[in-house]
Formats: structure tokens, sequence, C-alpha cells
């Protein structure tokens, strides 16, 4: 049988990206269109690009808990795969669409592992007892489908260990990528450009900074790096380009400690609103040094990107983030040891913090070599990390379950 048409069913695709699996989806739906008739089948209401569809939320389920109107979005797209060769579904949002889909018109199912809902378990906070639905719709998924992606080696060792009944020779590693084309230090024209934005979000781009971009979720581990700033020389600025709180609860925790930092010292500056590329290309080039403090994260999209704009990244050495970070060439591992109940809580916080702020003071204040390791993470994401390539590996893996 021959590749034909691929449907990739996501919760995220543009002009509605939340974090690192809507931004996967976008680049390989793109690359993938060069070999293959892609469909993507996405929430967030209708969309006006040719091959892209997407969904409402069922009539009837618009007040009932977030999982119930996720599986009924699911139901609609699961509908709609007729005519794919195969389907291949991202995130627990639309796994469960992928796997209905498949035994629906009797096509392989592909799963690509972003982020593992058993890991995630403060996601109760947010979802009540739709987590339990959220988990039974991924482990269905995973152990049914033909083939499992892991974006990480490390997120392949959580697949195998969290879902012991899924196949070993099943799931196969094919690393997240980056648009090196879009992800660049601004030259020629673009730097006046590059300057201004950065200066009208309150960056002052002469004096160092430290970098932070992600979502306000625990496991993203932005209150340890706020405690760690506290080790921050005076004169370095900590930049967090930091919105959309999983719950009330940590929205107000960092905003308590933003609050107290500030109360310390000057230089922290909050951007909460997602800003478009072109803006996050010049924050990051601003920057000194991009931090990582998640305490899990499969692979981190957002440390490629910063990589690319020429950055070093200090980040914590878990998941697989130590796959994309070579540490003391590109930038620098903090070690952590972590409670095994799938919250990822360091064993001993204290410690943890102390070295993450010793490392980020230990970069910012040798420019030179830090702009070395810069210049070395810009190379590591041309050589390792280009969507050519793993558009050819995941295409691979499509014609092997045919």
């Amino acid at each position: 049988m021959s590749l034909v048409r691929v449907d990739l069913l996501t919760r995220e695709y543009p002009p509605h990206v939340y974090g690192g699996a809507g931004v996967h989806v976008t680049e390989l739906a793109a690359v993938l269109r060069r070999h293959v008739d892609v469909r993507v089948r996405c929430f967030d209401g209708p969309r006006d690009d040719v091959g892209v569809t997407g969904y409402d939320i069922p009539a009837g389920l618009a007040d009932q808990n977030a999982a119930l109107r996720t599986l009924g979005v699911d139901l609609l797209m699961a509908g709609d795969t007729v005519g794919a060769d195969v389907v291949h579904s991202h995130t627990w949002y639309a796994n469960l669409a992928g796997h209905v889909g498949a035994l629906l018109h009797g096509v392989p199912h592909v799963v690509t592992a972003h982020s593992l809902e058993p890991l995630r378990p403060w996601k109760a906070e947010q979802l009540g007892g739709g987590y339990a639905l959220s988990g039974w719709a991924e482990s269905t998924a995973y152990e049914h489908a033909q083939a499992v992606i892991a974006v990480s080696a490390g997120m392949r060792a959580d697949i195998l260990r969290v879902y012991p009944r899924v196949d070993p020779e099943r799931v196969k590693v094919v690393h997240n990528g980056i648009d090196l084309a879009g992800w660049r230090r601004p030259e020629g024209e673009d730097l006046a450009r590059a300057d201004q934005v950065v200066r009208g979000l309150g960056i002052d781009p002469d004096r160092p900074a430290v970098v932070f971009v992600g979502r306000i979720t625990r496991q993203k581990g932005l209150p340890y790096l706020l405690r760690a700033a506290e080790r921050l020389p005076e004169d370095v600025q900590l930049v967090l380009c930091a919105g959309a709180p999983d719950t009330p609860e940590i929205a107000a925790q960092v905003a308590g400690l933003v609050a107290d930092l500030r109360a310390t010292r000057g230089g922290v500056v909050w951007i909460e609103q997602m800003l478009p590329r072109q803006d996050l290309v010049a924050v990051l080039s601003a920057g000194t040094v991009f931090v990582c403090p998640s305490v899990y994260e499969p692979l981190g999209i957002v440390n490629l990107e910063a990589m690319a704009c020429g950055l070093p990244v200090v980040g914590t050495a878990t998941g697989g983030i130590p796959e994309v970070v070579d540490d003391g060439v590109t930038g620098v591992l903090v070690p952590i040891e972590q409670v095994q109940d799938g919250t990822g809580t360091p064993v001993r916080p204290d410690e943890f913090v102390a070295d993450l702020g010793d490392a980020l003071a230990a970069v910012v204040a040798d420019p030179a070599r830090a702009a070395e390791m810069g210049r070395a993470a810009r190379r590591r994401v041309e050589d390792h990390f280009a969507w050519d390539a793993i558009a050819e590996r995941t295409l691979d893996i499509y014609r092997s379950v045919l």
C-alpha cells in the first residue's frame, strides 16, 4: 500500500497555538506537505486554510467537564478521517480521535508523545474527574497504536515505564525540529526593528539578561527560577515571557513571587501576552542566556528556538533536555534529583534553586563564553534538529505501519 494521505489530529493549530505540541504540528504539517496530502484536524473552530478543518465543541457539551468536551470533538474528528492512509494524533486531546478513526476506517494510527498524563498529576487541579478520562484516552491510544513516536529518548523511557503494555518495538524516537530560517538573530534592516521591540517591552538591550519563555504551569518550574533569580547580579535583567496559567492558584503563586523579587531588585520584566514569532526572536536575541527550569520536559522546543537564536541554555538535567543541551558546550545542565511520584518535585528544592541560580550567575558573568556557547548552540540545532530530516524519519514510520 502506498502512502498518499495523512490526517494530523491535534488540539492546537494556528492561530490557536499554546505550547510546543502546537508548534510541532504546524511545522510537521508544512514539511510533510512536500511529500504527501496532509489534512489537519484541530480544535477551536473553523479555519480558512486549505486542508485544515477546525471543530467546535458539539452542541449539548458546552457546559460539561472539559475532558468530556474534548472527547466530543474527538468523535467528530474520527468520523472525518475516512479516506486517510494513516491517522497521526498529537497529545491526549486528539489521541482518542486517532484511535476511534483508525478502528472505524481500518487504517493505522500513529501517536506522537509530547507529554504523558500520568506524569502531570497536577492537571487534576484543572480537570477534576476529567483527569481520569484524559489518562484513559491516552493509555488506550498508546496501547493500541501501530507506532508511537517519542520526541526524545527520555520520553521513550517514560512511555515504557508508564505504559508497560506498549511493545517497545513500536516506540521510536524522532526529535522535535526547528524552523532554522524563522528562528535566527535579526540582521541588517531587521536590527533596528528588533531594538525597538525589546525597548518597547521594557527590556534594556545594553544590559545582560536571563530570558524565560513558557506557560505558567507546574512542569515549567517557574517558581524555582524566581527564587534562583535572587542570586543574580544586580545589573542582570530577568525577562519572563510567561502567561496562560493552568490554574488561578499557580497564577497567584507566580504573581506573588514576582512581586517579592521586584521588591528587592530592578530589571524584572514580565511579558504576559503571547508574542508573535518576530517579536519573540527579538527578545531572545537581546538576551545573554536562556533558562529552562522545568521539572518535566520531554524535549523542550523552546530550548531549540533559543539555541537557534544563538543563546546558550541553562536547563534542568531532566527528561529530554540533556539530549538538546550539550553541557559545557551549548549551555549548562543543572543536576536534579526528583521525587518519583509523577510530580517531578526536586528532592532537595533549596539545593536545586541554589544550583540553578549559581549556573545562571556564572554564565552572565562571562559574556565572551556565553556568546561562544550561543554560537555552538546555533550550530547544534543546524546539525541535529532540521525539519527535513525529521520529516523523512516520520515518513519512514508511516510506511512501516502500512
